[in-house]
């Protein structure tokens, strides 16, 4: 079978999304575009030689609607004929994105593709592509799930009911998320990965404690939810979930034969894929199921991985994940996670892949696996392989 290797990944810093946050004035297609320029320098690549770009996006209304990834594919300046299409699968949308790259360069459809992703949640807030008085679930979901399905907040909620995490337990983790990524900043860990040396993520406090995390009150509390759910202790604030974010973050993507023709260096071959759904009520523990798929794909175990990413939406969600597999915890988001660094919706599948293949070199690992939750019950995980 053809292999499907990382030859050059690199993402932005993650700025606050909002007004006056980092990376607010700059428009979502020439945010990607210019990190799209950053990877093909990077590489020594002539971006005439793409086959496809694939990009994930959320909110594809405003400023990142019209298939945001061909607008940035045109303003970072590659030929015209390089092609580009958006995709949404929610959270996990840029790595779905690598998921298409990478499994379009196996089946010998592509040569050489890039993966991607952006979001500028300051420009284009999470929801604004819903229409007012708009239902997009439509009446027969609501048959079959009657009471309705409920926000991501409510399920991080319900989740912290369901595996009886404790606030202490949910805050802790949170700070060592942030004592992680400013460490990491400190020590020059991400200097490879970001594009514009001397600009950090901006949401990573390295002054935070558990006992500042322990002070903030719920962010979700909704007396109707509280009714319709009682189990709930409502545990979850805005230091315990990941922030609002703007970035982007790009990985190319070809075969193994071609980096080999072109001279380039391989630096990881993807091993193995899934994709699940799960309950789109607790919505965010398909990250569950979708670890044992892709690891029973892949023929490894738990014990083989060396390193993981796991998307930090809300604290509960990979603690809960940490209890259901049994993972070390000192292998996963080693270098903090979006609690600290930040969640841009459509960049972070792309963002946490260029991290794990830093990660995975800088500690001379072989395999890392990276998993995301995604809204309606959904996961995406991808094992690598370091060269």
């Amino acid at each position: 079978m053809r292999e499907a290797v990382i030859v050059e990944a690199v993402r932005t810093p993650v700025g606050k999304g909002k007004p006056g946050g980092a990376l607010h004035e700059e428009h979502p297609a020439d945010l990607l575009a210019r990190t799209l320029k950053t990877l093909v320098e990077r590489a020594g690549l002539d971006p005439a030689l793409i086959d496809d770009v694939i990009g994930g996006v959320v909110t594809q209304a405003g400023d990142q609607a019209l298939n945001l990834t061909r607008s940035a594919v045109l303003a970072a300046g590659f030929p015209e004929s390089v092609p580009a299409m958006t995709v949404d699968r929610q959270c996990g949308s840029s790595q779905q994105a690598l998921h298409i790259a990478a499994q379009g360069v196996i089946s010998g459809a592509y040569d050489i593709a890039i993966g991607c992703g952006v979001e500028s949640m300051s420009r284009v807030p999470m929801g604004s592509a819903v229409l007012p008085g708009s239902d997009p679930f439509g009446p027969l979901v609501g048959e079959r799930y009657p009471g309705g399905l409920v926000g991501q907040g409510i399920s991080a909620e319900l989740i912290a009911a369901r595996w009886d995490l404790s606030r202490e337990e949910l805050d802790g983790y949170a700070y060592e998320s942030h004592r992680r990524a400013a460490a990491a900043w400190k020590n020059g860990e991400f200097d490879r990965e970001v594009a514009w040396a001397g600009q950090p993520d901006e949401t990573v406090r390295p002054g935070t404690s558990p006992e500042i995390l322990a002070g903030l009150r719920p962010a979700y509390y909704d007396p109707a939810q509280a009714e319709r759910f009682p189990e709930i202790g409502w545990k979850v604030t805005a230091g315990n979930a990941s922030p609002i974010n703007d970035g982007a973050a790009a990985v190319l993507v070809m075969g193994a034969d071609v980096a080999e023709r072109l001279g380039l260096r391989p630096r990881a071959r993807f091993h193995s894929f899934a994709v699940v759904g799960d309950d789109p009520l607790l919505m965010l523990t398909a990250i569950i199921p979708a670890t044992a798929r892709v690891l029973d794909r892949a023929g490894l175990s738990l014990a083989d991985i060396d390193l993981f990413e796991v998307n930090e939406a809300f604290s509960p969600v990979v603690l809960a994940w940490q209890r259901e597999t049994g993972a070390d915890p000192a292998k996963v988001n080693v270098r903090g996670g979006a609690i600290a660094i930040g969640h841009p919706l459509g960049a972070s599948g792309a963002r946490l892949m260029t991290t794990l293949l830093h990660n995975l070199e800088d500690r001379g690992a072989r395999y890392g696996l990276q998993t995301m939750c995604e809204a309606g019950g959904l996961a995406n995980a991808t094992v690598i392989e370091r060269l």
